[in-house]
């Protein structure tokens, strides 16, 4: 099954928030990498929250490796997640491809889609 992208003009966004100590964050990472291959439409960023500080403030993640995914500027997932790459792709189907998948009502998230896009100029 393809993968489309819900709308022509949204973005779809996956970000591994996580930390280089954490060993299963670098045993995921390549995996969370090829990730990009099955969703040719989505944008997959990698980034060490200890590295991006400022980026992420107010936000605090304790739990490694959490997934933020959003559609253009709403979140529709932001958690801690299993690292297998299955878990991942289903996750990714469910939050974007129903246009009905409701926007997580937390503004900190929200905010942070909103500077990781800026930052990263996506």
């Amino acid at each position: 099954m393809n993968f489309e992208a819900p709308t022509l003009d949204a973005s779809v966004l996956v970000v591994c928030l996580c930390a280089e100590w954490c060993g299963v964050c670098r045993e995921y990472e390549d995996r969370f990498a090829q990730m990009q291959s099955r969703f040719p439409h989505a944008r997959f960023l990698w980034l060490d929250v200890e590295d991006e500080a400022d980026l992420m403030h107010p936000l605090d993640v304790e739990n490694f490796p959490t997934l933020l995914v959003a559609v253009g500027n709403e979140p529709r997932f932001f958690g801690p997640v299993t690292p297998q790459p299955e878990l991942l792709e289903r996750l990714i189907r469910a939050q974007t491809q129903d246009a009905c998948t409701p926007t997580l009502a937390d503004p900190a998230v929200a905010q942070l889609v909103r500077r990781i896009r800026e930052a990263k100029h996506l």
